[in-house]
């Protein structure tokens, strides 16, 4: 029996490391393909046979091949056909089309180009610069909206527009609108690519571009005198909408310096964009300028996104009326995403007009999202109880751990190739069922994959698991950590899974770290507030001393925030000085048009989250359930002034 033990310890052992063993080849042969160095993927590749991680080793081999044209039209097929199950095969099509676009191998490419899904814009225009090679001029209308763009565009996007301006249907008018956009994005660079397409005798001085830019004040002071053509209107525009986005007070005071200089609609064009970033700023007197501009003579219709600003102003003010013109001003999709749902339901009750409110309030507060919560407690239920959750078999899962892509991520991410690992994640799901989806999300559960298991259980349609949903690892070592700083257990986890889906080693592009995402210089600052000896910014991500940090500062950031989880929230992601410029300077604000009013669209969108998720988790722990109105609270004036009034 000893000899038999024995033996079996040894095959496991050796069994680790032969699976290291090969997980190194697998690195090594990564580096290798990332430098460039051909012969070292290839004899890599070699030992990587059988590997589940295979398709990777071919792809490796066949990508540079590409370059030199060196791959063949039957070697890329058997890739596609033999690895269609992993995001590879997609990807190499794509470079593949990309390559046959360049060498205008038109044939070929129009074979292959159906097939493809992620279809990016340089894609695209090489679609379109075939069409247009074989005189299909229908091409043309979907080559005209790719122009009005603020960005910059692919190269293969430049033969197209070179031949509409060639045909006539791409005018002078076309580009000055397209430059207008650029500037008024702050796309100096672009713009200037554009200038290109103007007539020479049209065409913006690239030397007075480059001083607007750089000192905008200035600039309209020394040329106020000569702005006498389009292009010298264009730039002082340019300059002005600099001076607006640092200061719209004083770019108001500025304007009649030089408004006779400008046309009506030039004129209603400064005011939109006066009032849209004053509305952003919560300057009192956007509503204002948004009248103004509306009382021009030729006033400019205003985007999506200024109407929702507009709105945004009109709920700071209370005007319900303007709340209702605004969205129903709106293009249509956008009407109908849940945000301006909710506020046009708000505004007809605010009317006396309840049943029309409830027909709009009823079907989204089915959504699981925050105005669906809050359509919810319009109609008078508190975050009613969910569906019964759907479990998926033992049968299920296995069959979900053995499909091909699965085993593949899941490889990827035990080598904490997190990119390529969720690449092939949501490859291998993109076609599920809810009851599928469960069951991944259970499989990436049971692996310590939060984010994935977060992920995939909320893509479920009609089938759900909220308990997936809203996961709640490390419970045994907060439990300690929450009464030390006497916080709210399901705001804290609705707030860490919103920062980092409990994945404890993740790094942020700013470099936030761990599970409550703590900044370098906040997690310093908090060590050294809490006494922690030997400190060093290793530690941050293990699971207990980040909490610890965490927790610290959210309950510091708390307390200079009224005790409220609403402003906290915000505070915790956008710093806690913030907060306070974001309350009206006189009024009590309702909690949620605080929320929706907050100038940053990541902090906005990201208190929503947090405040939604933590009514999830109060139900799931067994806590009473306060409703979201009451989470969110009224948010006081800056000067403390009167007594809130929910409808005015």
């Amino acid at each position: 029996m000893k000899i038999f033990f024995a033996g079996l310890f040894f095959a496991i052992y050796a069994g680790t490391l032969a699976a290291a063993s090969r997980d190194d080849d697998f690195m090594a042969m990564r580096q290798a393909f990332q430098v460039g160095d051909s012969a070292r993927v290839t004899a890599y590749a070699q030992r990587l046979r059988g590997h589940v991680l295979e398709p990777y080793a071919i792809y490796y081999q066949l990508r540079p091949q590409l370059e030199n044209s060196a791959a063949s039209e039957e070697t890329i097929n058997a890739f596609l056909k033999r690895y269609q199950d992993s995001p590879l095969s997609d990807r190499l099509q794509g470079e593949w089309l990309k390559t046959l676009g360049e060498t205008q191998q038109w044939d070929l490419f129009a074979s292959a180009y159906p097939d493809v899904i992620n279809k990016d814009t340089e894609l695209i225009c090489y679609s379109l610069q075939k069409r247009l090679a074989a005189n299909d001029s229908s091409a043309f209308a979907e080559v005209r909206p790719l122009w009005f763009n603020a960005r910059d565009l692919p190269e293969s996007c430049t033969p197209l527009f070179d031949t509409l301006v060639t045909a006539g249907v791409l005018t002078v008018e076309d580009v000055w609108t397209r430059l207008r956009l650029a500037l008024e994005a702050g796309s100096v660079g672009v713009a200037k690519r554009i200038n290109e397409y103007l007539p020479e005798s049209q065409a913006l001085n690239e030397r007075k571009l480059a001083s607007a830019t750089e000192n905008p004040l200035r600039y309209l002071e020394k040329h106020r005198r000569e702005i006498t053509t389009r292009a010298d209107r264009e730039i002082a525009l340019f300059a002005i909408l600099r001076l607006i986005r640092s200061s719209p007070d004083q770019a108001y005071a500025y304007w009649p310096r030089i408004r006779e200089q400008f046309s009506e609609p030039e004129h209603s064009y400064f005011l939109v964009q006066l009032a849209d970033q004053a509305a952003r700023r919560l300057n009192p007197r956007a509503l204002g300028w948004f009248m103004e501009a509306a009382s021009t003579s030729a006033p400019v219709p205003l985007s999506d996104a200024q109407l929702g600003w507009k709105t945004r102003a009109a709920l700071r003010a209370g005007d319900w009326n303007l709340v209702m013109e605004s969205i129903e001003a709106m293009s249509t999709p956008e009407q109908q995403t849940g945000v301006w749902r909710y506020w046009k339901a708000r505004a007809l009750k605010s009317r006396g007009k309840t049943t029309e409110a409830n027909v709009i309030l009823a079907p989204l507060s089915t959504e699981h999202n925050f105005y669906g919560q809050l359509a919810e407690e319009e109609l008078g239920v508190t975050i009613g109880t969910p569906a019964e959750s759907y479990k998926p078999s033992k049968n299920e899962i296995a069959a979900t751990e053995r499909l091909p892509g699965i085993k593949r991520a899941l490889a990827l991410y035990r080598l904490n190739l997190r990119t390529e690992a969720t690449r092939e994640w949501v490859w291998a799901i993109r076609d599920f069922d809810d009851q599928r989806l469960l069951a991944a999300a259970e499989v990436a559960r049971r692996n310590g994959i939060y984010d994935r298991a977060i992920n995939t259980a909320e893509r479920t349609v009609k089938d759900h698991d909220f308990s997936l949903r809203f996961l709640a690892p490390h419970r045994d070592a907060m439990r300690d950590i929450l009464k030390q700083q006497e916080l709210d257990e399901a705001w804290v986890y609705g707030l860490i899974r919103q920062e980092s889906r409990f994945i404890s080693d993740a790094r942020s592009s700013a470099g936030a770290m761990g599970l409550m995402q703590l900044m370098p210089g906040t997690a310093k600052w908090v060590s050294k507030k809490m006494g922690v000896r030997k400190y060093r910014p290793a530690l941050v991500t293990e699971v207990n001393t980040n909490l610890k940090l965490g927790t610290y500062y959210l309950k510091h950031v708390l307390t200079l925030s009224d005790n409220q989880p609403l402003l906290a929230s915000a505070g915790y992601n956008a710093g806690p000085s913030r907060v306070s410029q974001w309350r009206d300077e006189k009024q009590p604000l309702e909690g949620a048009i605080y929320a929706e009013t907050i100038p940053f669209n990541e902090t906005r969108d990201y208190v929503k989250k947090v405040l939604s998720n933590s009514m999830y988790y109060a139900r799931s722990f067994g806590h009473q359930v306060t409703a979201l109105k009451s989470r969110l609270g009224i948010v006081a004036s800056r000067s403390g002034g009167e007594k809130f009034s929910e409808e005015k």
